[in-house]
């Protein structure tokens, strides 16, 4: 089997594992309870903290626990409107977010508040004079990805944080969840960024669970209320054994980052340049340095995207569509027809997704199965 869905969930490595296995059988007290049990599952929950904040180069205190990336996008969000409605309710995003940020926006429109979605260029890509252009002096929250999840741009975010430098009630928000061990940290921690959002399963820790990073001086209302925990921000008994999974999966992740950036980045290339050798292939993604490492979206002129995924499936080599959260859908990516992609030829749009684990074997292996699954599909197409 090879696997090339990272970006769409990564498999749990063996250490994470471990680490979650041993919490859970020994280490099962309420992090809230006054009792021995509870304070060791206590100190754990902060260890972990204090681990994430370290490798992050952060305050402890701004590191706060979620259930997802999902839950993460929505509390920053929302609880910048319900903190800041009083001083405005203008918000700014990008016409290629993930559906945890534009279904948020637009459940905020339906409240009341008014969104502005930034338009992108071919490689989807915003403007950041259609940024400045689009502030007011009612605009509470820029919310931007560091990554697209679909095709793998790297948005502007240190010229949005200069921008933003003027604009200093302003909240910036930016979705890490396909950029974190990337090699593109200090663009999305940089100064001027306010919340940060990230997701466990995207970097080898377990499902459900995640992080913001949440300045110190920046308030959001909280999204659940309840008991209390994390410094009654976030209120639900904290997952104490995936949590500690994560903080040492995160370690993994970033004590080589440059190493695996580099592995992915020639994986990505064996494949880019071959499949580019044929006719009917548009290319999405790219080579540059602006683009994320890990993602390669293409198409196939005239084949739908599914068919490609079950013809590769059936060779035993797993990619996707586009996003994971629509590719049961059967709808056209939402980045390419932002990107004016016709959309028969968004349909087509697959996407491979690499991470470290991935070998130039596994590359050389996708292309000759390519070879033979083009051919099959150009002699359909030809009858």
């Amino acid at each position: 089997m090879i696997y090339f869905d990272n970006s769409a969930t990564t498999k749990i490595a063996p250490e994470v594992l471990d680490t979650y296995n041993k919490v859970s059988e020994q280490v099962w007290g309420n992090p809230s309870s006054l009792n021995n049990l509870g304070e060791v599952a206590h100190n754990l929950l902060e260890q972990s903290r204090q681990q994430i904040a370290s490798l992050l180069n952060v305050l402890e205190d701004e590191i706060l626990f979620t259930g997802s990336g999902t839950e993460g996008d929505n509390w920053v969000i929302k609880g910048t409107a319900m903190a800041k409605m009083s001083h405005g309710k203008h918000l700014i995003t990008t016409t290629v977010e993930h559906p945890a940020v534009m279904n948020t926006m637009a459940q905020l429109e339906q409240l009341g508040f008014e969104v502005t979605y930034l338009p992108v260029d071919d490689e989807g890509r915003i403007n950041v004079e259609d940024l400045k252009a689009a502030l007011r002096s009612d605009t509470i929250l820029v919310s931007v990805m560091a990554v697209n999840n679909e095709i793998g741009t790297v948005q502007p975010l240190v010229e949005i944080g200069n921008v933003l430098k003027d604009y200093p009630t302003v909240h910036f928000h930016v979705d890490a969840v396909q950029a974190i061990g990337k090699g593109v940290q200090e663009a999305f921690m940089s100064d001027r960024v306010d919340f940060v959002t990230f997701s466990g399963h995207k970097f080898h820790a377990p499902r459900g669970v995640g992080f913001i990073y949440s300045k110190r001086g920046r308030h959001i209302e909280p999204l659940l209320t309840g008991g209390g925990q994390e410094h009654n921000l976030r209120s639900g008994t904290e997952n104490v054994p995936a949590i500690a999974g994560m903080s040492k999966a995160l370690r993994l992740l970033l004590e080589n980052e440059t190493e695996m950036v580099t592995k992915q980045k020639t994986v990505k290339e064996v494949v880019f340049n071959h499949i580019n050798e044929f006719g009917k292939i548009t290319t999405f993604s790219k080579m540059q340095s602006n683009f994320a490492p890990h993602i390669l979206c293409f198409a196939i002129e005239g084949v739908r995207g599914e068919s490609i995924v079950h013809a590769f499936e059936s060779e035993g080599i797993y990619i996707s569509t586009t996003s994971a959260c629509s590719s049961k859908k059967n709808q056209a990516s939402g980045t390419l027809l932002a990107m004016n992609v016709p959309e028969a030829l968004a349909k087509s749009a697959v996407r491979i997704s690499f991470d470290e684990n991935n070998t130039l074997e596994e590359a050389k292996e996708f292309n000759r199965v390519f070879d033979i699954l083009y051919h099959k599909f150009e002699k359909i197409n030809s009858k």
